[in-house]
């Protein structure tokens, strides 16, 4: 039973994440700087709301590269982790479909692809390559963040701004470039709506925003175990 709340949790959790994330970012365009801003900060936001929120039960990881990295970290058994990853993506499922009801369309939900401007640096494969090294290390500068504020019972108190707030700061470098994932499941509940609704090209990529994701979040856990380790 603690562990279906758990999973409840991520699941509710994810949703509302995607649905004021993407939800802005489909509203704004992020066509111009203010739009990149608002969706930013809507991301950076949300988490903190939702660290306060849904954290003292579940952790708010609403994302599995926060769970890979605890499952590394040992803070979750292989199990929980499985139980956690398949609540955030039905969660994220959930709310793509919400963002797409409010806006009368599945076509375009917030879902990643590589930018135009990564394109036209390094050519249609060079961009895919780059996009996931983009995505490796946003994520990898996201989770150790959450690692290092949450390692600490003491920083209990600010743990949900400086998680908000550093997701806001990826989001600020990585929208240019690759719309910014850093949550496989954020992006693939979007790509799977539109890939329904006829739009393939955020599911064509989705490999990038879950492999990306995935590897940075290991790799945080790893190098923060390693720093973290006492002699």
């Amino acid at each position: 039973m603690a562990n279906m709340k758990k999973y409840v949790s991520e699941f509710i959790g994810t949703m509302l994440l995607v649905v004021f994330g993407c939800g802005v970012a489909v509203a704004t365009g992020c066509a111009d700087q203010a739009g990149i801003v608002a969706t930013a900060l809507a991301f950076g936001l949300v988490i903190v709301a939702l660290a306060y929120s849904v954290g003292n039960v579940s952790g708010c990881h609403v994302n599995p590269a926060v769970s890979i990295a605890m499952l590394i970290s040992k803070k979750l058994t292989l199990s929980e982790f499985f139980g956690y990853v398949c609540a955030q993506f039905l969660g994220a499922i959930a709310g793509a479909s919400i963002v797409g009801l409010f806006f009368g369309s599945f076509k375009s939900l917030g879902g990643n692809v590589a930018q135009a401007t990564l394109v036209g640096n390094y050519g249609d494969v060079g961009s895919l390559f780059i996009a996931l090294i983009v995505e490796i290390v946003l994520t990898f500068a996201f989770v150790f963040a959450i690692l290092g504020v949450t390692s600490k019972t003491e920083n209990k108190a600010v743990s949900g701004v400086v998680i908000g707030l550093s997701l806001t700061l990826v989001h600020l470098l990585g929208i240019h470039l690759t719309g910014t994932s850093v949550n496989p499941a954020r992006s693939f509940g979007p790509a799977l709506l539109q890939a329904i609704a006829g739009n393939t090209d955020a599911l064509a990529q989705i490999w990038i925003f879950i492999i990306g994701p995935l590897v940075g979040g290991a790799i945080a856990a790893l190098v923060h175990k390693l720093i973290s380790t006492k002699e």
